[in-house]
């Protein structure tokens, strides 16, 4: 789960990348801040990977929280001025979008994020609950994750393990290496060989289905 936070004085921007965000279930918005102070708050307090991030702020501007981080995390800056743009992609931001904002626009930005997220180091393996013990396997065994109702199947390349949690707790320890395909489904992103309108193929032969809300990030898969 990609964890990401809006900083906008003004409420509208807000509920318009909120919108957009709707079809994202990959993204979970985890606050909203209307100055750049508060952000600095929450930026220092958590681990956040991308800030939507407007410019023209009371106090604060957008391009002095930058450099006021040390490792500041990705940046979708969101701006009704183009004349920062060249400021904001030396301060390495990853995407610069104009107001209003549209669908298809946000649709690059996220997925230049996936794409940075994609080649950072990843963790190999992820420790699960099955039946009394904790147990670690590793993700390039992992095919894909079933949800199983307060349970969920992890298909490995040579059994079937029933872990206890659920797909969304899952979610939010595979950024990146694993992308949801259907409510039902997180699959290996590695191991995808074919995506359709309706079904994603893997190298292990196994096709499932996409789900409605699911088809953009999957456009992303190869």
């Amino acid at each position: 789960m990609i964890k990401a936070i809006i900083v906008d004085d003004e409420p509208l921007a807000h509920q318009v990348i909120l919108h957009h965000l709707e079809s994202h279930s990959d993204i979970k918005v985890v606050s909203q801040h209307f100055s750049a102070k508060e952000a600095l708050y929450q930026l220092a307090k958590s681990t956040i990977d991308v800030v939507f991030l407007d410019i023209n702020m009371p106090e604060l501007s957008g391009l002095e929280l930058i450099q006021a981080l040390a490792n500041p995390p990705q940046i979708i800056i969101v701006s009704a001025y183009e004349e920062y743009a060249l400021t904001g992609y030396e301060l390495n931001v990853t995407d610069y979008l104009l107001k209003p904002v549209s669908a298809e626009r946000l649709q690059q930005a996220i997925n230049k994020v996936c794409e940075r997220i994609s080649q950072t180091p990843k963790c190999k393996s992820i420790t699960l609950k099955i039946d009394r013990e904790k147990r670690k396997l590793s993700l390039d065994k992992i095919k894909y994750i079933e949800a199983y109702g307060n349970y969920v199947k992890v298909h490995q390349e040579d059994q079937t393990i029933l872990a206890t949690t659920t797909l969304k707790q899952i979610l939010e320890q595979l950024i990146g290496s694993f992308t949801q395909v259907h409510k039902s489904y997180i699959v290996n992103s590695s191991k995808v060989i074919a995506v359709t309108n309706e079904h994603v193929e893997l190298d292990t032969g196994d096709k499932l289905k996409i789900g409605k809300s699911f088809k953009e990030q999957c456009k992303v898969l190869l």
